[in-house]
């Protein structure tokens, strides 16, 4: 079984590039954003609490995301493998994502990082919010949180990675199509 994060900045293309290799490729994509609009719309505790942190542009707390990860490799156990978007994104998450699959007798096979500039990011995201009419992506005050999340509490998972030997760069200056390509190799 393979099990692959897929790492970068939001709107650096992992949920895209997800969904290509689900199709090509057959994995299961895990993104933990879907996981928690999922509770949101249902309306949840969880969902509630989420939708508070969320619409400030924090993170919601390692164990919930932690739980709902978990809950996926168990319920989706005969598929190829696993593709993690946004999971994980501190090294506290990097560290019990490599417990949970320890305590399945598994480890994590790779990490494709896709880079891309912080105004990139920017201009991706409003993008993507004018698309998918997500509110929370049309925030300009939002946005440099999300940002100044990621460069302080998620950039740091990279060394982790890096010091197990896991972590492969893609830089993401092409086309759609030109990046899945790049993307496709690591994964192969």
């Amino acid at each position: 079984m393979n099990y692959y994060v897929l790492f970068g900045p939001p709107g650096a293309g992992k949920g895209t590039f997800a969904k290509l290799l689900v199709e090509h490729k057959g994995y299961y994509h895990i993104s933990t954003g879907d996981l928690l609009r999922k509770e949101i719309a249902a309306g949840t505790p969880l969902g509630l609490e989420a939708k508070s942190l969320i619409e400030k542009g924090n993170l919601v707390p390692d164990e919930v995301v932690c739980g709902m990860i978990r809950s996926e490799f168990g319920a989706n156990a005969g598929v190829r493998g696993f593709l993690l978007d946004g999971f994980p994104r501190t090294v506290a998450q990097a560290e019990a994502l490599d417990k949970i699959l320890a305590d399945m007798g598994a480890e994590l096979t790779r990490v494709v990082s896709i880079y891309i500039t912080d105004d990139e990011v920017r201009r991706r995201i409003k993008g993507r919010a004018a698309v998918e009419n997500r509110a929370d992506d049309a925030d300009d005050e939002i946005i440099t949180t999300r940002i100044r999340n990621y460069h302080e509490k998620t950039e740091p998972v990279i060394n982790y990675y890096k010091a197990q030997g896991k972590y492969f760069e893609v830089v993401a200056d092409g086309t759609i199509e030109q990046n899945y390509k790049k993307v496709e190799v690591l994964i192969d």
